[in-house]
């Protein structure tokens, strides 16, 4: 398998640390805060990585050069113009084609088992699954309505928070199951049936352009649950916070214990 880790966004929440440092670079723990997808990657046997990158590119590449310090190999895709979450995957698509791959967020820190959520993902003959799970503050999320077999029914994407408003996907909830919310919580699984559904140029987003399409259409999309530790480094309260947590108490994660 392969991967793609997304790290091209500007992090107009962080600045100003972001002026000068791009986000996913930004120290967490003692170490750069997308060392943590890329090592959870890693443990999941996935080596083969690709990273885009926009704002402060050079910064990036320069930081983690081919990732043989991590004891994995960075392919970098470079976005003069920005493409959307979604619009890596139409530059990357001869690198991703030839197996399931996984996407991941640069800003969130899971203590994920990448490797169970993949053989949950092989075991429903999913198309896609999502990594998902259920905060105390659900509402500030957009939401992910899953059915008791796991099947992701409904799709409520958040377009604004005042007032509340939502993409739904599809438009009415499904009369024929009783359904439970979660939040995306930073990764998911493809297959590499899935580049065949993308929109044909960026920019697009993930959400609106491929995962909330499939489930409109009754395509196989799944929500596998994270019950452990999520941290998402979301405007600068959040890094601060998060910041003094691993600095004070800092949890422990299995794909810490080896860099190489």
């Amino acid at each position: 398998m392969k991967a793609l880790v997304l790290a091209a966004g500007v992090g107009q929440r962080l600045r100003p640390l972001t002026a000068t440092i791009p986000k996913p670079l930004l120290e967490v723990g003692g170490r750069p805060l997308i060392h943590y997808p890329l090592l959870m990657l890693k443990r999941a046997g996935i080596r083969q990585i690709a990273i885009n990158t926009h704002h402060l590119a050079r910064a990036m590449e320069s930081a983690l050069g081919s990732g043989a310090g991590l004891g994995i190999e960075i392919v970098w895709a470079p976005e003069p113009v920005l493409l959307g979450t979604g619009g890596p995957l139409n530059a990357l698509s001869g690198f991703l084609r030839d197996d399931a791959f996984v996407v991941a967020n640069s800003d969130t820190i899971l203590d994920l088992d990448l490797s169970d959520a993949i053989r949950f993902h092989r075991d429903r003959g999913a198309l896609a699954t999502l990594v998902i799970a259920r905060p105390d503050n659900l509402e500030y999320y957009s939401r992910i309505e899953v059915d008791p077999q796991a099947r992701v029914r409904r799709m409520r994407l958040l377009k604004s928070r005042a007032p509340r408003d939502y993409d739904d996907f599809p438009p009415e909830p499904p009369r024929d199951s009783r359904l439970e919310s979660f939040m995306y919580c930073g990764a998911m699984i493809f297959e590499p049936q899935v580049l065949d559904l993308i929109p044909a140029s960026p920019p697009w987003s993930l959400m609106t352009g491929l995962v909330g399409p499939m489930v409109r259409d009754g395509l196989p999309v799944f929500g596998y649950p994270h019950r452990g530790l999520m941290r998402t480094i979301d405007d600068l309260d959040a890094y601060h916070r998060v910041h003094a947590e691993f600095e004070t108490a800092p949890p422990r994660l299995g794909y810490l214990n080896r860099v190489v």
